[in-house]
């Protein structure tokens, strides 16, 4: 369980004791249910031997007539012989990897189980063989030192229940990435050259390969839809229930849920290089990744093993000197149940084993978490830097209105600007080829094209000179009508950019276009500022559509005109203010500043250097996502809390009362027994905490 170790094949970790979980995802369901089996055997043999030995123990003490029917000298052989198998057999597992402990100097949990019970076990096998040895502060009241096998076999029983109930409950907080696994098909169907089809493993899929899938099928792979259409169920991805319709050229992934028609497509990423393969790894590595409060438990874990041994030292002598007759055997006895008794597998459980779950459920509703650090930082964001198109807007920009002037009409001068435009990858630009293509104008071959930086671009259609841009930039510094002046003001106002067409002198009119607000950006800005986090908002686009924008969401902070470079100097200048800064984006141009901010989010929908540049991937690309990312670190983190406050008062109200400090004043003392289930329920109830976050509602 301890991120940091590594090494070639399965085995134990040499820090925490725990059995290692293989870094390939797909090969820790097994792993996980081998380590439950095992364990299951192990525990239950022990309890064929270790039931009988109680008996012989606590019998007598309650039946006199016992001695009769076996004598106590052979009695304790009897306890001895069925001792035997728990210790070499069920239990030995715990010696092992104790010395493992004491070799590397890894003191953990082993170390104390190994170091008591085999203290029990070894005190107990020489009081049966040689008695004499022992002083009289060993000796009861009837003159013999007692023995301690049904100790030694009990407790080594319950250390097995508890490694058996941890190795199932590790084994579920791998649901979620097994679910995420499950998803992908497991064959496809290739189309060949003559029309045949022949269904094959999924592995076997290469590039370029035409596949067909039909109605009720798992898309194989991601690809490209070459024929055919149909609606498709991305919300194993998206988390969105409503299908989406596809028809050629369309994008499909691998191990969404193809639902009414069937069409072929193209493979073009295949097995590892698949959405749901870089999710698959991406959830397993922040998994395994730590999160900066995980170093207060281990500074704890580090120095709990020698200072819980000094206790137990410093018990003994207490015991020995000033307790009551026969001494020494109280003295031991408390020594032991000091060593028993002392869980620092609970503190070691306690962040990772919450950051499994938390990352596991993020996945399944579509939150990518890249390391454990990112979400515990963005449990203190006080500010969100957010881009406008693509994450409050819908990131495709669509023609709105048309004005003309003079003889030329509305698809004439979207006929001129859209010959210019083809030439440019602008979104604008697309947004009025588009329109265009919508109304079947027929458009012109464009030459001389030029883009002018800040005003538009520029270039000859149909044999005349074409510009296409801000005011300044058509008209040359000349002044427009005054009917189509306040038109544009009008528009730009609400937000809308105008684009005005000249040829040669004159202008012929002007385009509007408009990106929408999601309809989900309102609702999810509300959700962000009951939380008290502040919203900026940074654009490059201008004055008046920033501020057009902003105000229909309610955001008071904007900047408009930003360029890249810029963006990254706004999440500075907060940070060095003092504020815990995140920054959601979707372009390019956004990726340094979402490496700059405490926490980078990117939006799913947008490119890939954005994702890989931020700490958290919103699949969908919803807003909403942001504010449910927030809560789920809330949620995540308080989860961890409780586990170290389990962790930290377990073992600072158990050890103290094993060492038997409540004797002097209510007389109790903790049998050895009682402090092994209590140590096994320990790490127990810390996991089973952890799963809980499976299903805990998101603290809002």
């Amino acid at each position: 369980m301890c991120p940091g170790v590594r090494q070639a094949g399965p085995g134990v970790c040499p820090k925490c004791g725990m059995a290692l979980e293989p870094e390939d995802a797909s090969a820790g369901d097994e792993a996980a249910r081998e380590e439950f089996r095992a364990m299951a055997r192990r525990f239950w043999g022990s309890l064929v031997f270790s039931i009988p030995v109680f008996l012989l123990a606590m019998l007598p003490m309650a039946w006199p007539g016992m001695n009769d029917l076996l004598p106590h000298t052979a009695n304790r052989w009897v306890q001895f012989i069925l001792t035997l198998p728990v210790v070499f057999w069920a239990g030995n597992f715990v010696f092992t990897r104790g010395f493992k402990s004491l070799q590397g100097f890894n003191l953990n949990m082993f170390t104390l189980i190994m170091t008591g019970a085999g203290a029990a076990f070894i005190f107990s096998t020489v009081a049966l063989l040689t008695p004499g040895i022992f002083p009289d502060s060993f000796r009861g009241h009837g003159g013999e030192v007692h023995v301690y096998f049904e100790s030694t076999a009990v407790i080594l029983s319950l250390v097995l229940l508890g490694q058996m109930l941890e190795a199932r409950a590790r084994g579920r907080t791998g649901e979620a990435l097994r679910a995420l696994m499950d998803q992908a098909a497991k064959t496809a169907r290739v189309v060949h050259d003559d029309g045949s089809e022949e269904e094959i493993d999924i592995a076997n899929v290469e590039k370029g390969m035409w596949l067909r899938v039909k109605p009720g099928e798992k898309v194989p792979v991601d690809g490209v839809i070459v024929e055919g259409g149909s609606s498709v169920d991305e919300s194993m991805l998206t988390g969105e229930s409503l299908p989406v319709e596809k028809t050629v050229d369309d994008t499909v992934t691998g191990g969404t849920l193809n639902e009414r028609g069937s069409f072929i497509m193209q493979a073009e990423q295949v097995g590892a290089d698949t959405v749901l393969a870089h999710i698959v790894a991406q959830v397993a590595e922040a998994q395994r990744s730590r999160a900066p409060v995980q170093a207060v438990a281990d500074k704890v874990a580090g120095i709990f093993v020698p200072v819980v041994v000094g206790i137990a030292i410093i018990s003994f002598i207490c015991w020995a000197l000033w307790g009551p007759a026969p001494a020494l055997t109280y003295a031991f006895v408390n020594a032991v149940a000091v060593l028993i008794i002392a869980c620092p597998c609970a503190l070691g459980l306690a962040t990772p084993i919450s950051i499994m779950v938390g990352v596991g459920r993020g996945a399944t509703e579509g939150i990518l978490i890249k390391n454990a650090e990112s979400l515990e930082k963005l449990e203190k964001i006080d500010t969100l830097c957010l881009d406008k198109t693509g994450t409050l807007t819908e990131g495709k920009p669509a023609l709105t209105d048309l004005a003309a002037v003079g003889e030329v009409g509305e698809d004439e001068v979207l006929r001129l600007a859209a010959s210019l435009e083809q030439g440019s990858e602008h979104p604008l630009a697309a947004a009025i080829a588009n329109a265009a293509r919508e109304r079947k104008l027929d458009l012109s071959k464009a030459s001389d094209f030029e883009s002018v930086t800040g005003g538009g671009i520029k270039g000859q259609v149909d044999g005349s000179a074409l510009r296409v841009g801000n005011e300044e930039f058509a008209t040359g510094g000349s002044s427009l009508p005054k009917s189509l002046a306040d038109k544009a003001s009008t528009l730009s106002a609400e937000g809308k950019t105008v684009m005005f067409v000249a040829r040669g002198e004159s202008v012929l009119g002007f385009i509007a276009v408009a990106d929408p607000i999601k309809t989900t950006t309102p609702e999810a800005v509300k959700a962000l500022q009951a939380r008290g986090i502040k919203l900026v908002m940074l654009t490059g686009d201008n004055e008046g559509t920033a501020k057009a924008v902003a105000g229909k969401l309610g955001i008071e902070t904007y900047r408009a005109g930003v360029k890249p470079g810029d963006k990254i100097e706004e999440v500075k200048r907060l940070r060095q203010q003092g504020r815990r800064v995140a920054m959601a984006g979707d372009g390019v141009n956004d990726a340094p500043a979402l490496s700059a901010a405490d926490v980078g989010i990117a939006m799913g929908t947008g490119t890939d250097v954005a994702m890989e540049s931020a700490g958290v991937t919103l699949v969908k690309g919803d807003l909403r996502g942001v504010e449910h990312a927030i809560a789920l670190s809330h949620t995540v983190m308080r989860n961890i809390r409780q586990n170290l406050f389990f962790a930290f008062i377990y073992n600072g109200v158990g050890v103290p009362v094993a060492a038997g400090i409540l004797y002097p004043f209510i007389g109790v003392l903790l049998n050895p027994m009682i402090a092994a289930l209590a140590m096994s329920l320990s790490s127990v109830s810390v996991i089973t905490n952890a799963l809980r976050l499976k299903s805990t509602p998101l603290k809002r």
